[in-house]
This record gives C-alpha cells, structure tokens and sequence, in this order.
C-alpha cells in the first residue's frame, strides 16, 4: 500500500526540511496558526501521481488538515486549474508546502513520461515497465509512480528474480551451455530473466529453459529476429536507450515487455504551484 511505503520516506524528508522550525513563518505571529486553504494548481498538463503522499505530509503535520482532491490519481491535469484543495492553518501549510511539492512534481513526472510511452505502444500486447534505474530511498514511490502512469512492475530489486546479465556471463566463461547447470540452482519459485547479445547467447539460455529473454542495446531488426527463434510462450523484453518515441518500433518487432529506465533516472519535474486564497469566506 502506497501509505505504508510513504510513510518512512515522508519522515525523513520532514526531517530533512526540519518543517517543525520554520524561522520565516514564525514571524507571521498568531496569524499563522489561521484556518486556511491553499491550491495545488498544474502550470502544465501531466498525469497526476502522488497525491497520498502529499496527504501523509500534512497528516504529519497536523492530524486535522484535510486534503480534497479535485481528480484522481493517475489522471491528466487541466492547465492552470486547482486539482486539489488542502485545509490546515497557514503554519502547517507553509511547513509541508515544499516536501509535498517535490514528492508530487517528482512522482508525476515520473507517471506522465510514462503513460506518454504507454499509449504509444497501445494495440499492441507490449507492456511498458521500470528498471531499477531509481533515485536511492525512492524507489518503492517512483515505481509506484510507473504503475499509476499504466507501466507494470518488474525485478524491484536483486533478491526478486535473477537476471543473468553480461557480467555474469562474462564470470561463467566458456563453454556457454554452463548457463544450464548455473541455473539449476534458481531457489523455488524465483523467476529468472536472462539477458543475450547473439544468437549463442539466446540458444544457450533457450536450452536452459528460459522462458524470459532480456535483449538489451539491440535494434528492432534484431528483437524480430530473435523474437521468430525464441517462438511462442517466450517473453522477449527490449530495454536499452528506448524512449515514449521508439517504444512502438521495438512493440512492432516482437518484444511483449519494454523497460525504460528514462523513467525513474530522467523524468522531467512537472510545474505546480501552491496558491493560498486570502478570502476568508472561502473556508
């Protein structure tokens, strides 16, 4: 549950801003402590992802602040238009301002880059997935990020499943139908993915019986070629520099998972801004 896994990050990112000792607003004296309300309004369009956390902020803040939201989560935003309405006193307000900020333009950009690579492959079976490409302490929010943008979970982290990659074929040596005999090994019900870079590599890895192929860094051409030889009943999973813009070529060619690391490492913040409303009657 996405409150559960907020909770710790939003603590520490508190912590961080030391929200609890805001000298500037102190100043306000006891206007400060005034029943407010303030907007989140979107500067742009994007798909808004974040919004129980930014409730988790200001519960922290203060139990009785109480957020609305004017859409859902995972929906697109409508430029220059309140999408969720927060009440709380003007100190809370200003002491969770930032923190909900850069968790919310944060976790939406995450969900917007990814819907964007999303409905570009629609039509097709692919599905558009994460990597563990994620900012160190986020993860768990930026890949929930992903899911509400319409991306699946794959590997979350090195314990989930093996992923033989080329390293690990590079420790294995020579011959490569060892692959096999390492795989053996796999505990229960731990899926495995390998990774091929030629023709022996996906032989090897099919002999083993190995149902998930990751083909990184390769061209369209390629993932066709390999995706007729692997056959049916074999996920083939492109990843590699792919963006919302190249996704289809490589859905086109055969590959039923696309992972694109772009996602968690270079999403782009997207613009909100928080406007308090000075109108008292507004409350």
């Amino acid at each position: 549950m996405i409150d559960v896994l907020g909770l710790e990050e939003v603590r520490r990112a508190l912590a961080e801003d030391r929200a609890g000792e805001d000298v500037t607003t102190r100043l306000l004296g006891p206007a400060a402590d005034a029943r407010t309300i303030a907007r989140f309004v979107a500067e742009g369009r994007f798909v808004v992802a974040g919004l129980p956390i930014v409730e988790l902020i200001f519960h922290e803040l203060d139990s009785t602040a109480c957020l609305e939201s004017q859409i859902a989560e995972g929906a697109w935003t409508t430029p220059e238009t309140a999408f969720a309405t927060l009440r709380a006193s003007g100190r809370v307000v200003l002491a969770g301002e930032r923190v909900a900020l850069n968790f919310l333009q944060r976790l939406s950009g995450v969900a917007t880059l990814t819907r964007r690579a999303v409905d570009a492959v629609a039509g097709t079976p692919a599905r558009i997935t994460h990597t563990r490409k994620t900012t160190p302490g986020l993860r768990a929010l930026e890949q929930y990020a992903v899911r509400v943008g319409g991306g699946v979970d794959n590997r979350v982290s090195l314990a989930e499943a093996v992923l033989w990659k080329d390293n690990h074929w590079a420790l294995l040596g020579t011959p490569r139908s060892a692959l096999a005999d390492a795989l053996r090994s796999t505990p229960r019900g731990v899926a495995v993915m390998v990774e091929i870079e030629d023709d022996e590599q996906l032989d090897a890895a099919l002999a083993a019986g190995v149902t998930h192929i990751l083909a990184d860094n390769q061209s369209p051409e390629r993932i066709r070629s390999w995706a007729g030889r692997a056959g049916p009943g074999i996920t083939i999973q492109a990843s590699g520099g792919i963006t919302p813009e190249t996704a289809r070529a490589y859905a086109e060619a055969g590959a039923t998972l696309i992972s694109i690391g772009a996602l968690t490492h270079s999403a782009p913040a997207v613009g909100i801004n928080v406007a308090v409303d000075t109108r008292r009657h507004a409350l």
